[in-house]
């Protein structure tokens, strides 16, 4: 014979408390003495008890209200990121989960940091965040964990802060296998690096050329970083520049966006002139294109569609006060141009 589960009734009647009580320390609400607590953790532990997080959603009518904060501008790829949200936010609401997805300006800690003070104003259910690992950042996510509401950091991590998790690839290991693939591309030959970044002060992209420097050692010279602040113009200007002024660059490692810009540069190369080994991030319509073409030699993607899934489920789960499933780096699939995957439509345009 089954014996039935035991229920939140069960777990108040063995406490010694009431039935409103045993449903504040389940769902982690305030108003509890500690006495009162002990008594139905004690209870829970007892009976077995195991809440059933749905039933006590659909039960108190609950509507998840997560945001999420992109980098504003031409950068293709938070464009994917945007329109894959969006895309999820229309299938979410029959889940009772609704995505407000917001925009500020890249590398503008100050406009992020009021952002996220609003956020925590509103009292969101989580908040998901693409943020520069800086003092104001740090304080801005302490501020939301005060307010008990979560944080997910998304693509670029602020390990330093209190946010709750990580969501994106380990950008060490992503700059070490640029850096391998480099050594490959020049077979035993000395050769010199230019690098390409949005900033300096955002952590993935300090993290992918510190790795890249790990494995290519002393064998190769890095050439001044150039900073493009993920705007193609600036980065056309300034690789342009480089590249005119230094003969000697033989791979270019690009581990921001803006590439738009570095492609215009490569199209623009004279005939006879030898074209640097290029490696950068991101399958979107312009890079994928430059691979197809043969302007470029290597894409490392870091699969937004799995990051967005990431991001949703992190963000219920912590929401619910529940352990998650998967925190570990997602994987990203390195591109060359004999195995892009099957080309769909795609109404980006190519910036970015």
């Amino acid at each position: 014979m089954n014996r039935r589960p035991p229920t939140l009734s069960d777990v108040a009647r063995r406490a010694g408390v009431s039935y409103a009580t045993a449903d504040r320390v389940v769902n982690g609400r305030a108003g509890v003495s500690e006495k009162a607590a002990r008594n139905v953790h004690a209870a829970i532990e007892a009976l077995g008890y195991v809440r059933n997080v749905a039933a006590a959603n659909l039960s108190q009518q609950r509507l998840y209200r997560f945001a999420i904060v992109l980098p504003s501008g031409s950068n293709a790829f938070f464009r994917r990121v945007q329109t894959l949200f969006a895309e999820a936010a229309s299938r979410l609401m029959s889940d009772r989960i609704s995505l407000l997805v917001e925009s500020v300006e890249a590398f503008d800690a100050e406009a992020l940091t009021k952002r996220m003070e609003a956020l925590a104003e509103a009292r969101v259910d989580g908040v998901a965040v693409v943020a520069s690992d800086d003092a104001q950042t740090v304080a801005a996510i302490a501020a939301l964990r005060a307010h008990d509401i979560p944080v997910v950091t998304l693509v670029s991590d602020v390990p330093g802060s209190q946010r709750n998790a990580y969501v994106g690839i380990d950008n060490v290991v992503a700059g070490r296998t640029v850096g391998r693939l480099i050594r490959m591309a020049h077979g035993g030959r000395r050769g010199r690096v230019l690098p390409v970044v949005g900033a300096l002060s955002a952590r993935d992209h300090a993290e992918r050329l510190a790795g890249m420097r790990e494995v290519i050692g002393g064998e190769f010279e890095i050439a001044p970083v150039v900073e493009g602040r993920d705007r193609f113009e600036l980065v056309e200007t300034l690789v342009g520049q480089a590249l005119a002024e230094d003969p000697a660059i033989t791979a270019i490692y690009s581990a921001g966006a803006g590439n738009a810009g570095l492609v215009r540069v490569l199209e623009a190369l004279p005939p006879d002139a030898a074209r640097p080994h290029v490696f950068l991030h991101e399958l979107v319509p312009h890079s994928r294109r430059a691979l197809e073409e043969g302007l470029i030699d290597v894409i490392i993607d870091q699969r937004p569609e799995e990051e967005v899934a990431r991001v949703i489920e992190h963000l219920t789960l912590l929401a619910d006060r529940r352990e998650l499933l998967r925190t570990d780096p997602i994987v990203p699939t390195i591109f060359v141009r004999e195995n892009l995957p099957q080309a769909q439509a795609d109404a980006l345009e190519s910036t970015g």
